[in-house]
């Protein structure tokens, strides 16, 4: 039930029973009019499964609750009670009358992250705010003439994790395989492997405490307690052969920890401090460390995300967990801007790593105008148009703007999601709610300039 032509009477309808009467001018009740729920109730029908279980929670409340999760920053506990608690919130998420009861149990927000992945979401991104392709576009149309401006840019998107320390790490492994091997010893098999708890720990907290510590010390404290992992695993490997009894979240960290302690093992003995695909943390092994090079935090740890600003929207070109050169992601979102429009776009905005001779050279080629000064040492008296440098700076801002209110408002500051998968949904989520809420501003400007026209305005 979507309510367009009589909204008031749908409005009046759903609090009837509980005696609530809403507000047609409530955010929610407007959102809830933006998007046409039955298109993407059609098209994602199929993640569900008709002959199988219980049956399942409609595709609305899902997104909608990933999206009031995302715009509100609740957890998942506190979300539910929210929902239970609001009319409009209920009123958007679909549910067709007003009910005191939990509309679902919160772990099923885990179950709605990985059924929406992220790919999922930014069809449905594109699918609300893109425009729609000019017609008669197809690859043998480049008559069309250039138009727009195509805004870029990447950041890293931090995971929930602690600053990683290679000691600190180690401490961590020993104490999970400790916990291994007394999780698959029990009396009666035997007498119990020698783990040294006490004293591996206390050696840990002498170098993690101490206000000053060497190069030496530091690397002494390590191999000590890589020799306890050693003895550890190799503790679990021997009762692995007669008892499996680890859970699957255990075998799932041990395989992280004996990739751990590889990587850290050859670290030590070469003397380097860099490795391919190095784990920074054991239950998310997935985060990568990302040189930003930034004022406040020269390595981050979480997924670099890269996106496009069209008209004000915002849409994920490419999130990847480990540390890339997004200038490569140009070309690739121009092609794109040219399916959803039909035409190339007029203008590039981007800051100097995407200015490279590949990009440049196929923008030229377009007639594509890429912002920043060519390349090489200036020739004699050439001149840089100071002035549209500083109008270009000012249009890239917008780019600048959809990352600090993505990580202010919407969670990106700190991911809290802990698997890749859903982490994923969650920096997707963030762009779809900020584009939905910019949307509702949209209308609303256009009301204002509707109603008061700018000779009578004062701004």
């Amino acid at each position: 039930m979507y309510f367009k032509d009589d909204k008031q009477i749908s409005l009046f309808e759903f609090g009837q029973s509980a005696g609530i009467v809403l507000d047609p001018e409530n955010r929610w009740v407007k959102m809830a009019g933006k998007v046409n729920w039955d298109k993407i109730e059609d098209k994602y029908c199929g993640l569900y499964c008709l002959d199988n279980g219980a049956r399942a929670k409609p595709i609305r409340l899902a997104i909608c609750a990933l999206l009031i999760s995302s715009m509100e920053g609740l957890p998942d506990e506190r979300l539910v009670l929210h929902i239970q608690e609001n009319p409009y919130m209920q009123y958007f998420c679909g549910i067709k009358e007003f009910s005191r009861d939990l509309p679902f149990a919160p772990s099923l927000m885990v179950t709605f992250r990985k059924r929406f992945s992220d790919d999922i979401l930014r069809e449905i991104n594109e699918m609300l705010f893109s425009p729609k392709p000019a017609a008669g576009n197809d690859d043998a149309d480049n008559d069309r003439p250039n138009s727009g401006t195509l805004i870029m840019d990447a950041t890293c998107t931090p995971a929930n994790i602690t600053y990683p320390q290679d000691i600190k790490l180690l401490d961590e492994a020993r104490g999970k395989t400790e916990q291994m091997v007394e999780t698959m010893h029990e009396r009666g098999d035997g007498e119990k492997p020698r783990l040294d708890k006490q004293k591996a720990r206390r050696e840990y907290l002498k170098v993690a405490k101490s206000k000053k510590r060497t190069g030496n010390t530091l690397r002494k404290a390590i191999r000590k307690q890589l020799s306890y992992i050693r003895r550890n695993l190799g503790y679990i490997d021997g009762l692995m052969r007669h008892y499996d009894k680890l859970s699957l979240k255990q075998k799932t960290e041990l395989g992280t920890i004996q990739k751990l302690y590889e990587q850290q093992k050859y670290m030590i003995d070469n003397h380097v401090h860099t490795m391919e695909d190095r784990i920074v943390s054991i239950s998310q092994p997935h985060v990568r460390p990302i040189v930003r090079g930034k004022a406040a935090a020269m390595t981050e740890f979480g997924a670099k995300v890269a996106i496009s600003v069209i008209g004000g929207y915002a849409f994920v070109d490419h999130i990847s967990w480990d540390a890339y050169n997004e200038s490569s992601d140009l070309i690739p979102a121009i092609e794109r801007y040219r399916q959803k429009h039909g035409y190339y776009p007029e203008a590039v905005m981007v800051d100097k790593i995407y200015r490279n001779r590949e990009n440049i050279n196929y923008c030229n080629k377009r007639g594509i105008r890429i912002s920043g000064p060519r390349l090489g040492r200036p020739k004699k008296g050439e001149t840089y148009d100071k002035r549209q440098a500083y109008i270009d700076s000012g249009i890239r801002n917008a780019v600048e703007g959809k990352f600090g209110i993505g990580k202010i408002k919407y969670g990106l500051d700190r991911v809290m999601t802990r698997l890749k998968d859903t982490s994923e949904t969650s920096i997707s989520l963030a762009f779809l709610a900020m584009n939905l809420v910019k949307s509702l501003c949209a209308f609303l400007r256009f009301l204002v300039l509707t109603l008061f026209p700018a000779k009578n305005r004062a701004f």
